[in-house]
């Protein structure tokens, strides 16, 4: 699992939100984002940055460039 999975499932889980949920905000389906989660696929630059916004965290940090928020 890649650093990125394993940061948006950190993220997720820590606002107890499902993947539903998390889907709809960033306006993909349910499928698409579990295949982010799974590693499976990587998102579009610009589902990138409206996860980066909602969860108020950098594209770095996502990407595991970085370890600060």
């Amino acid at each position: 699992m890649s650093v990125f999975s394993e940061r948006l499932i950190e993220l997720r889980d820590g606002r107890n939100l499902s993947q539903k949920e998390v889907a709809a905000e960033f306006g993909v389906v349910v499928r698409a984002y579990q295949r982010y989660e799974y590693g499976e696929r990587e998102p579009q630059l610009s589902t990138l940055i409206r996860m980066a916004d909602f969860y108020g965290v950098s594209i770095d940090y996502l990407a595991g460039r970085t370890d600060t928020p």
